[in-house]
């Protein structure tokens, strides 16, 4: 009867206000205020100036005082020749770019995970991983090289004279396959934590029951990444309209515009070098809202099919 008194006079113990909650755990709060603040500084607060999409805007004016023009830069946009070409490319870059290089570092970490001498294992991975620390400039820098009509290593190796870069019908091609190699080493990293944290006693188990690597693969190291690539083709979508500017642009020469020609380049030419501030403003915001109606639309389909959401 004791003992259950004093559960009920604990069940009955005032719960702590929420300013007490916190303050007892201040050192923590503390902690979480810096990227908060930093979060509000670099990502809400210059949400503000989105409206100079809706305003014809000029710097001596300032945002509010510039006349509102509603839809006006949209319409320009929707009607300039280049509209369709310049959508179509982004779509199909950013979308090919998902097919062909989502699954590599998948494929990656399954086979860096079969490894058995562990020296080996890390001088791979250190190998697959430096690619991604060269700078994007640098990666144009060799590609030009190595694609080079005179003196080029693929033209050597294929005994011809070609300017590759010039080539419109294998600018995606190129765009592509030095994405993949420079950055699917790089993002195995998080499918090999994930096969890390798979019980042994699993693989023990299946070795005991006769099953080849093959199975162990198929029935136990598939399904523990599953979720994992679920959650990254969902952040992937979320960001397909947002094709590399920097690559895009050094890559980028008037023969080759026909499947170059994509909406960040043309922001930056519109807005940096044009200074056409309101116009490059609306056409990013537009190229947002396409990222963000792909994001829940990946979103939702992921829950369906898998229970696995994001947001």
């Amino acid at each position: 009867m004791k003992a259950k008194a004093n559960s009920q006079v604990a069940l009955q113990k005032p719960r702590k206000s929420l300013g007490q909650r916190i303050l007892d755990n201040r050192e923590m709060y503390l902690l979480l205020l810096i990227p908060v603040v930093l979060t509000l500084i670099y990502k809400y607060v210059p949400m503000y100036g989105i409206q100079i999409a809706f305003r014809d805007f000029k710097a001596s004016r300032g945002i509010t005082g510039s006349e509102w023009v509603g839809l006006k830069w949209f319409a320009r946009f929707f009607s300039a020749p280049t509209c369709g070409r310049m959508i179509k490319n982004t779509l199909l870059l950013s979308l090919f770019a998902l097919l062909w290089s989502f699954p590599v570092p998948i494929i990656l970490s399954l086979v860096i995970n079969q490894l058995k001498f562990p020296r080996f294992k890390r001088v791979t991975q250190t190998v697959l991983y430096a690619p991604h620390f060269i700078s994007t400039m640098v990666i144009c820098g060799m590609i030009r090289i190595f694609l080079s009509p005179s003196g080029g290593l693929i033209n050597l190796l294929l005994g011809t004279q070609i300017d590759f870069l010039t080539e419109a019908s294998l600018f995606r091609t190129i765009y592509i396959a030095s994405g993949i190699w420079q950055d699917a080493g790089w993002g195995c990293i998080i499918y090999l934590a994930t096969l890390a944290s798979v019980d042994a006693v699993l693989y023990e188990a299946a070795q005991v029951d006769g099953a080849s690597v093959f199975q162990r693969i198929l029935h136990i190291d598939i399904p523990a990444l599953l979720p994992m690539a679920i959650l990254n083709l969902i952040m992937s979508a979320g960001s397909l309209m947002n094709v590399g500017f920097e690559k895009v642009w050094l890559l980028q020469t008037d023969l080759n515009k026909a499947t170059s020609d994509v909406i960040a380049v043309y922001v930056y030419q519109q807005g940096i070098e044009g200074a056409k501030y309101s116009y490059s403003t609306a056409v990013s915001l537009f190229n947002t809202a396409i990222n963000l109606i792909l994001l829940f639309a990946v979103n939702r389909i992921a829950k369906k099919v898998s229970d696995v959401e994001f947001v």
